[in-house]
């Protein structure tokens, strides 16, 4: 299955999602038969999860049309990009998600640009602290920890936070063990 066709899965999957937990939302996606425990795919699952999780608090948004804005965003993010460029997918994916929340684009001077990478930034130091190699999984939990506390503080909805514990170690050759802040 190519990533584009996971991507279709992703979003008609994700609209069933009823929550205000972006991080249950990921994890009832996160264990379909078509994900992967690493990959790009991740990229729209991580703010899809978001944006699903913001509409459902009560926040204002099409939510159709903010899910195909946000599939179009991920599958323009490349795999691996988190080890290539320095900047995890799931991070630029959330931050596209809180782009398309508040119409934020290149040459927006309302205070939501600088907003979006005050939090980009924040979230990506938290991931460097912990260092590789990648996990997907490891990397959207730390990511959404940031964006939920993002959303509660700046919007009017309230989001509901949890701290999870990994139940994906076994499938992650790479898992870091008691390094990782969700390790059970």
């Amino acid at each position: 299955m190519t990533v584009a066709e996971k991507a279709e899965r992703i979003i008609q999957d994700i609209r069933q999602e009823t929550g205000t937990n972006p991080v249950r939302i990921f994890h009832n996606i996160a264990q379909k038969e078509y994900m992967s425990i690493h990959g790009p795919e991740h990229h729209i699952l991580d703010g899809a999860s978001l944006l699903v999780a913001y509409r459902n608090a009560g926040g204002e948004l099409d939510l159709e049309a903010a899910l195909e804005r946000l599939k179009a965003e991920g599958l323009r993010m490349p795999g691996a990009m988190c080890g290539l460029w320095g900047v995890c997918g799931a991070v630029t994916s959330m931050g596209a998600a809180l782009a398309i929340i508040d119409g934020t684009g290149p040459l927006s001077g309302d205070g939501t640009w600088g907003d979006h990478m005050k939090f980009t930034s924040g979230a990506v130091a938290e991931l460097g602290k912990i260092n590789g190699p990648r996990c997907c999984k490891r990397d959207a939990l730390l990511a959404f920890r940031q964006a939920v506390a993002y959303v509660n503080e700046n919007y009017p909805v309230t989001l509901e936070q949890e701290e999870p514990l990994c139940t994906y170690s076994s499938q992650n050759a790479q898992c870091i063990g008691k390094r990782c802040p969700f390790h059970g």
